[in-house]
């Protein structure tokens, strides 16, 4: 069997440095002009990095080790990537477009009308094309992204989890971006959350844990007859959190009439001296989980940070009482939202011995191995302990962020986005520790884009808006404002970036 027509790869073999086997064998994948075509599979199953050799990436651009005896790749194509910030050259709407338009040779005297028509074509109405890109939201980025990328008029447009950074509403905008791409446009997509988008393709690719492809066919011969392998594979089908749905305990660790394990009063979190986040009056009781929600941007990851001291702060954050010191912040954990953001060996195994070593008395090589391999083991990266944490997928990479951040002196736990690039297995899994973790007294604060997470698992809700964490609701209220000061908290934020 060769590729006699359209773009594939015939009998790829791929092997990761490190790596103790290959991550394909012999694969085979072929596609024509104008379909569309999802890549289905658990995380870390080789979807992203088949979709980098499909598009020329590998081993051009990405140096991977690979072989194959054929390889078509289509001679013009764009991929858009989970994180938009990490693919624009320029810093304004027109100008990145115009970067595009540039390289393509395209007169100065005719780029005004086609950046428009790109930027009209993506639904992304501004009213200025010359717009700062910082001050988009992350719809709105992923939509410039792929306006960009429509720009270079690719014969395929590959799309890898364009979705995984954003909320409902910045989903549904990337998606509606895409169905109006013409007819005729070919799409190949790796995505986990595929109930907003299954009307987009009309093929799926099924993929095995080793990187084999289990299916290949119509979406709707392949959702029919794989509905065990998706359920085992963490696939996001729809209906998976009423088939998964593991019901928490409802003990409560402590009384909500309890003093408080944290308190934020009059609190401001700054950034070059100007106020990005307010909050009046909200406290958090020990061994509850707190979901901290609302749009890209609100201010959501800023507030988490500000707790954490990471960021300058004003007003009052109390500590078990007291005003928060330096030691006490050796019991609040943080998870980033870009794990890459505090790996620091150069193997998985060393980067969770690290956190070992630096919270533990004086522990024995012994207790060091014991633990390492537990945690490795419980967060699926047992056979992955030899790489370094770049070589990981943006989902393994996620897993070891919280495997290698927590520790058993921690009183709290933030984490950012925590499931993000999760396929639903690994999702799950994260949440029952995490859960296992609350009734064990430690208390959690999540920010999430998921409304199931915060509807099954937290007990209340933080809801932040343009820089002001305004409403805490929970199941058995609607929600109430934090304090006496909910539209002051918005005016000091505004007038801050004023």
């Amino acid at each position: 069997m060769t590729i006699k027509s359209g773009y594939g790869v015939h009998k790829l073999r791929l092997k990761f440095p490190g790596d103790e086997s290959l991550l394909f064998r012999d694969c085979h994948f072929q596609y024509e002009k104008g379909e569309k075509i999802l890549f289905l599979g658990p995380s870390g199953c080789g979807k992203s990095t088949l979709l980098q050799v499909l598009a020329g990436l590998i081993p051009h651009t990405i140096d991977v080790p690979m072989k194959a005896e054929q390889v078509m790749v289509p001679e013009s194509s764009a991929v858009v990537f989970q994180d938009p910030d990490s693919q624009f050259c320029m810093t304004r709407v027109d100008e990145e477009i115009a970067f595009v338009l540039e390289n393509l040779q395209v007169p100065r005297e005719e780029m005004p009308a086609q950046i428009q028509k790109y930027v009209s074509a993506v639904g992304l109405n501004l009213e200025d094309v010359h717009t700062p890109i910082h001050t988009l939201s992350g719809g709105m980025k992923q939509r410039l992204a792929i306006a960009s990328a429509m720009a270079l008029q690719p014969e395929v447009l590959f799309l890898d989890e364009p979705t995984a950074l954003l909320d409902l509403e910045g989903t549904n905008q990337v998606w509606e971006t895409i169905r109006q791409l013409p007819d005729e446009q070919t799409l190949l997509i790796v995505e986990h959350k595929i109930e907003q988008m299954l009307d987009v393709i009309d093929r799926i690719v099924l993929f095995r844990p080793d990187g084999t492809i289990l299916a290949d066919g119509k979406k709707e011969e392949v959702l029919a007859n794989h509905q065990e392998q998706l359920r085992e594979y963490g696939i996001w089908y729809p209906g998976i959190w009423k088939d998964r749905l593991i019901y928490r305990s409802d003990e409560k660790i402590s009384d909500q009439a309890d003093s408080p394990l944290l308190s934020l009063r009059n609190f401001q979190v700054l950034h070059s001296g100007n106020v990005k986040l307010y909050t009046n009056h909200v406290d958090l009781q020990k061994g509850e989980w707190v979901a901290v929600m609302g749009k890209n941007g609100a201010g959501k990851s800023t507030l988490l940070q500000g707790i954490r001291q990471l960021l300058k702060t004003k007003g009052e954050l109390l500590y078990k009482g007291s005003p928060i010191v330096q030691d006490d912040l050796q019991e609040i954990g943080f998870v980033f939202q870009n794990p890459e953001l505090q790996f620091v060996a150069s193997t998985v195994w060393d980067e969770v011995a690290y956190t070992i070593r630096q919270t533990s008395k004086n522990p024995s090589e012994e207790e060091i191995n014991r633990v390492v391999q537990e945690r490795l083991e419980l967060f699926a990266l047992w056979e992955h302990r030899q790489k370094h944490p770049y070589q990981l997928s943006i989902g393994q990479k996620r897993r070891l962020s919280v495997c290698a951040t927590i520790h058993g002196r921690h009183q709290i736990l933030l984490l950012d986005e925590p499931t993000f690039g999760l396929d639903a297995q690994n999702t799950f899994s994260l949440l029952d520790w995490l859960e296992r973790l609350r009734q064990g007294g430690t208390t959690i604060v999540m920010v999430t884009h998921s409304e199931e997470i915060a509807r099954y698992y937290a007990d209340r809700i933080w809801w932040i808006e343009e820089g002001c964490l305004l409403k805490v609701s929970s199941d058995e209220e609607d929600g109430k404002e934090c304090g006496d000061g909910g539209n002051c908290a918005r005016d000091v934020a505004s007038s801050s970036k004023s």
